[in-house]
């Protein structure tokens, strides 16, 4: 991964309102603002521009995100669409250029297809799109220029809180972050740490029924199991389920609670062919 640095501009002062963020060496730009403030930024240039929006907000069931992509030539008409009939969203990010003109409809209709690709393939937020778009026809040199805008927009929206499209990252090596396995009830699976959370790779297992309790007492975890059964990330294979791509928790008690279907702690469950805990080897890291 190549370094760069991010500009943000704080417009109206306040940390949590508009936030206008450029990159290093990039034609494009990203406007960031909470719903309630739309009335208030609808006479922003960039919102004029042709570009592509993301809308973040809360599952109704309370769970986790919903997310929206869409494409305006320009922004703004369809977000004031989204803003009478749209419910879950709280905030927005839209994309553009430096320059108004240098992104047209097909332009954005290519990114905005691939987007929705990307998060489908990724299994990691529930998505509000009914339709997965096709991609419109674009040249070769376009396609190419546009992989390139969509690369620079994957890399900046972990750094704005968004993780939709990430997919797991490759084993890092060993020394890094060892390998590690987590047994149970006639399981076994197989993870490791990376920088976006705990990565439980392809082909693990996990047990058929959740212990009674875990509805209750980690509700949260429990529905993360349910979605993951219902979007195929988890697979019946023979009497088990198991896991049909790797997939990236938030932390390893999840990746753990979701393998058992019980609470656990993924400090003490997870351990290296040597037996040593993942608790055990952040301590020995921390006295290093």
């Amino acid at each position: 991964m190549t370094p760069f640095s991010l500009r943000i501009f704080v417009a109206d002062g306040d940390p949590d309102g508009l936030r206008i963020v450029e990159r290093s060496n990039w034609i494009g730009k990203a406007v960031v603002f909470p719903r309630a403030l739309l009335p208030q930024v609808k006479t922003r240039p960039e919102l004029a521009q042709t570009g592509v929006y993301l809308l973040l907000g809360p599952r109704p069931d309370g769970e986790g995100e919903m997310l929206y992509v869409g494409e305006g030539d320009p922004m703004l008409p369809r977000l004031h669409e989204h803003q009478a009939k749209k419910d879950f969203w709280t905030r927005a990010i839209g994309f553009t250029t430096t320059k108004d003109s240098q992104l047209n409809k097909a332009h954005v209709q290519f990114l905005e297809s691939r987007l929705i690709a990307l998060a489908h393939a990724a299994k990691r937020i529930k998505l509000d799109n009914a339709n997965r778009p096709t991609e419109p026809t674009l040249s070769e040199a376009d396609r190419a220029d546009l992989e390139v805008f969509l690369a620079h927009m994957l890399g900046m929206l972990p750094v704005l809180g968004v993780h939709a499209f990430e997919q797991a990252p490759q084993a890092i090596a060993a020394d890094v972050s060892p390998m590690l396995t987590c047994k149970g009830k006639g399981v076994q699976a197989t993870g490791y740490e990376a920088s976006q959370g705990f990565v439980v790779r392809a082909g693990s297992q996990a047990v058929t029924d959740t212990v009674p309790s875990m509805e209750q007492h980690v509700r949260g975890q429990y529905d993360l199991r349910q979605e993951l059964i219902r979007n195929g990330v988890l697979a019946m294979q023979g009497s088990l389920y198991q896991f049909t791509q790797d997939y990236t928790f938030s932390s390893p008690s999840t990746a753990a609670s979701v393998l058992l279907g019980r609470a656990a702690n993924g400090r003490i469950e997870w351990k290296t062919a040597e037996g040593r805990t993942l608790k055990e080897l952040q301590e020995a890291q921390a006295e290093q």
